[in-house]
């Protein structure tokens, strides 16, 4: 399994990016999508994920009404719509996918079991 993110970048409070996450090697329909995060000095937080135990899209408090996952199965991508970004929304960004059908509470908890390289956002104030 290879997952390879991109959209990162510097952006200025209340702007938008969008990443991506293309993935390879794997049945891409059948496995659960996240998008994880680590800010500096922090440890890494579950944002985003798509469970396929009930394909119901889960956010973290803080990005709720903000951000917007979705996946395109065809494509074997994942994406992660952010918008109104503030400064604390500066970390590291990791796409991430599991073949456990669990609910998102375990990914949440335990996180997933593959993951790619980050992509870093950087939101100015």
């Amino acid at each position: 399994v290879q997952l390879q993110a991109s959209g990162g970048g510097l952006v200025q409070f209340g702007g938008s990016l969008r990443l991506s996450c293309s993935a390879s090697g794997l049945t891409f329909h059948d496995w659960s999508v996240g998008w994880f995060r680590q800010a500096p000095g922090k440890e890494r937080e579950a944002v985003s994920l798509i469970s396929t135990y009930d394909n119901k899209p889960w956010y973290v408090d803080p990005v709720k009404g903000r951000f917007t996952i979705s996946r395109d199965n065809a494509k074997k991508e994942t994406y992660l719509q952010m918008n109104s970004l503030k400064p604390e929304d500066t970390a590291v960004y990791y796409c991430a996918v599991d073949d456990r059908n669990y609910p998102v509470d375990y990914f949440i908890e335990f996180g997933m079991n593959n993951w790619g390289i980050g992509t870093l956002v950087t939101v100015s104030s």
